[in-house]
């Protein structure tokens, strides 16, 4: 096989997002609805919503889902564009072990995934310093993954654009913590 339909496979296989490991749930944004913002996005049973309160307005604080341009998949974003970057928050209904985020992004846009627990202390946090960028113009922009890991996540949160640039989260995975 040559690198080209190699490298076609991969493409493949990370614009589906990765495969689901045994007892992880995994949630991918595909029945929401593109550029309707709304307060808070709820799927099997983890709860979205902006981190905190608008800096630099009024409005009420939303999120919005975003089309990953040359696939048919959607992620979610901060939509507030004319505010500070807000962290986007993911609350879990029992806790999760770990957490695992498939991000697209502006190219070299920070990005940060904190875990906290339920007294709100970070317990494990993971980033890059700069998102990848296409190697061609024609190739789609591409998705990395951040994890963190910890006994009880309550939530996480994860950050990092700054003025014009974006994150957005395609696909969340998360181990449920057990007997709860």
């Amino acid at each position: 096989m040559n690198h080209r339909a190699l490298f076609l496979i991969f493409m493949l296989g990370v614009a589906g997002g990765a495969e689901a490991q045994p007892g992880e749930v995994v949630i991918d944004f595909e029945q929401t609805e593109i550029g309707k913002p709304v307060p808070t996005w709820t799927e099997k049973g983890v709860v979205f919503a902006l981190a905190g309160p608008l800096k630099e307005s009024k409005a009420v604080g939303r999120v919005t889902f975003f089309p990953y341009l040359s696939t048919a998949r959607k992620g979610i974003l901060n939509a507030m564009a004319t505010d500070q970057a807000i962290p986007v928050q993911a609350t879990f209904p029992t806790g999760a072990s770990s957490v695992a985020i498939v991000f697209w992004a502006s190219t070299g846009c920070p990005a940060k995934l904190q875990a906290f627990d339920k007294t709100d202390k970070v317990v494990d946090e993971a980033s890059i310093e700069s998102a990848p960028g296409r190697k061609a113009p024609g190739d789609p922009v591409p998705q990395f993954e951040l994890k963190v890991t910890a006994a009880k996540i309550a939530y996480v949160r994860f950050s990092g654009p700054r003025n014009g640039e974006f994150l957005a989260a395609d696909e969340l995975r998360f181990e449920p913590l057990k007997g709860k």
